[in-house]
């Protein structure tokens, strides 16, 4: 069975079984087994690295549709972990061989996790600490938001030690930003503590990072 995006139906027995899903819980680690990929069927995972220092480096997300594993990366420690329950599907690299419209469909999945590990290195790469925070959450607004009239909720929560890991800096750094953001007007928490976005006309110029269209 292949996946297609936007992918909003319930799953039924049937799924499950034919389709060879496997259910990890939110904050569980995936196993990367080589002689194979996964594919998202439903759910967020995060990608990354941890350093010799037992530090996790954020590599990007994996959502609806997206491949992931060991055979996709040549980074040594790489990791992921359900930011959210996940619904897995496993590809044996024989079968992503022989199917040309797997093939055609991972390469574009591919292609949009390098625009947005990109966007990530961009983000790295600015010098003051609200502004590589401030184009993160505009990246997750991209990647990870769901669009509620002028304001965008993030499908997932994120602790202030996601964000702090995510641009190199301490969870008390990124609570002291994100209570300044919430004080300008554009950042919000509903009942969940999911990050809430209120788009405004000036934040225009400020998407040059996170641009993965």
């Amino acid at each position: 069975m292949v996946l297609a995006s936007n992918l909003t139906q319930p799953l039924s027995l049937e799924d499950t079984e034919i389709g060879r899903l496997h259910f990890y819980e939110r904050g569980e680690d995936i196993p990367l087994i080589s002689g194979g990929i996964w594919q998202v069927y439903r759910g967020i995972a995060q990608l990354s690295q941890l350093s010799p220092q037992g530090e996790e480096i954020l590599l990007g997300w994996a959502q609806p549709a997206t491949f992931f594993g060991s055979w996709l990366t040549s980074v040594a420690s790489y990791q992921v972990k359900g930011l959210s329950d996940l619904y897995l599907q496993w590809h044996p690299i024989e079968e992503m061989a022989n199917s040309p419209e797997l093939s055609q469909m991972a390469f574009a999945q591919l292609a949009r996790r390098m625009r947005q590990t990109e966007a990530l290195l961009a983000i790295a790469g600015l010098k003051r600490v609200e502004d590589r925070l401030q184009q993160l959450l505009y990246l997750l607004e991209k990647e990870l938001g769901e669009l509620r009239n002028n304001q965008t909720r993030l499908q997932v929560r994120l602790t202030h030690q996601n964000l702090a890991g995510a641009i190199g800096t301490t969870r008390v750094t990124v609570t002291r930003l994100l209570g300044e953001f919430q004080r300008q007007g554009w950042l919000s928490f509903d009942s969940d503590r999911h990050i809430i976005i209120t788009r405004v006309d000036s934040d225009e110029n400020l998407n040059a990072y996170v641009d993965l269209n």
